[in-house]
């Protein structure tokens, strides 16, 4: 076994080798410009990205290859997703609907939002990190522009009901987004099925390429108007000017192909591999609280509250294991997880939490070690905690 053991699939993936290897000869031989449309290494590098855009269409059910635009990644895809929507049809309608557990990616682009103007219903979600479609049905009215709902959370895992919220916001003739970037390739997704109009995913979440992503803009019943956030050049159906980088594009829709056939047994291993550690860690500690909808759940997350330890230092004594407290791209922020927080966890309860983010190298052998090794250090430091003077407990990082 290989340490330090990684844990931490939902922050990236290591780069599958199928993948680099699809993508090795459009940094060497095939490195045209898809752009230049007067010489063969111009037309194969086209060609490359137009047969990715295919297999990526077909890992969502999208029914055009027209409607994947691509992106630096998935923050990108929802900048564009909500910024390029509502400032289109501002003149008619200017209220969003969100939620309260969404990606920052999601919600400060809602906040920017609210700076010109706009405004944004964000709803609850329950104790289980739901949101009741119903509370989505009420929420929308005359001006709403769109509806953005997560697929799949990336710290507690939650599946929402997505199907039942495309079907409201079909019925209401108002668009509907998701950030799916956890969700492509782990769990059944079909944009048709589940009526969506505009979907958000990226490659380095599927064992693919860090740096590109995609947004899916449904072409048709309805058209989606959408403004770009760039300028310079017309390509990607004018949505999204730039030079398209060949390799990584190639890279992605490999990983998505992988990540899709795959998905079903993948999901299965993960699944037993994950109930295995969450059984391990409930049989030896008390004290412990497992965040989100076991029920409606990606099948490599588990969230656990280790109460009386503070994960920051538990993740301290852990050196040998890679683990988080909570979304990568909110680790620089001081700021408590607002996804738990807003399952109704205290403080307390949020600074202990712990996320294990389990993947496609993930072996049983793995989990065993994770599970001896954080038992061992929440005994200890719980000893430590009953043994420490009030004061010295107040000082501890």
């Amino acid at each position: 076994m290989k340490l330090p053991v990684y844990l931490d699939h939902h922050a990236t993936t290591p780069t599958d080798p199928r993948v680099v290897a699809a993508m090795m000869p459009y940094f060497e031989d095939d490195f045209g410009n898809p752009a230049s449309h007067t010489h063969v290494f111009g037309w194969r590098a086209e060609a490359a990205v137009e047969a990715a855009r295919e297999t990526l269409a077909r890992s969502i059910g999208a029914k055009s290859t027209s409607e994947i635009i691509f992106t630096s990644g998935a923050t990108e895809s929802d900048n564009l997703a909500l910024k390029g929507l509502v400032r289109a049809t501002r003149q008619h309608r200017d209220h969003v609907v969100t939620l309260c557990t969404e990606h920052r990616a999601v919600l400060d682009t809602c906040r920017a939002l609210e700076g010109e103007g706009f405004s944004v219903s964000v709803l609850p979600v329950g104790s289980d990190g739901l949101v009741d479609p119903d509370d989505v049905a009420r929420a929308i009215g005359p001006r709403t522009a769109l509806v953005t709902v997560m697929a799949a959370n990336n710290e507690i895992g939650t599946l929402q009901p997505i199907a039942e919220i495309g079907r409201i916001c079909r019925e209401q003739g108002v668009p509907f987004h998701s950030d799916a970037a956890q969700a492509v390739g782990k769990i059944p997704l079909d944009v048709e099925a589940a009526q969506l109009d505009l979907l958000s995913f990226c490659a380095h979440k599927i064992y693919g390429p860090k740096g590109v992503g995609a947004l899916y803009v449904r072409a048709r019943r309805p058209r989606l108007r959408i403004d770009p956030l760039l300028h310079g050049g017309g390509h990607e159906r004018g949505l999204r000017s730039g030079t398209l980088p060949v390799p990584l594009i190639v890279g992605f829709a490999k990983a998505a192909e992988l990540a899709v056939a795959e998905r079903e047994d993948e999901g299965t291993r993960l699944g037993a591999l994950r109930e295995r550690l969450w059984q391990r860690l409930q049989n030896e500690l008390e004290g412990l609280r497992r965040n989100g909808a076991p029920g409606h759940c990606l099948p490599g997350n588990l969230n656990v509250c280790f109460a009386g330890v503070e994960a920051a230092r538990l993740m301290v004594v852990l050196p040998e294991l890679a683990l988080s407290s909570g979304s990568a791209c909110t680790s620089a922020t001081p700021e408590p997880s607002h996804v738990l927080g807003a399952l109704g966890l205290g403080p307390d309860l949020v600074n202990s939490a712990l996320r294990f983010g389990l993947g496609r190298g993930t072996t049983a052998e793995e989990i065993d070690f994770a599970a001896d090794r954080v038992i061992q250090e929440v005994q200890r430091l719980r000893s430590e905690g009953r043994r420490a003077p009030i004061a010295a407990r107040s000082a501890l990082p």
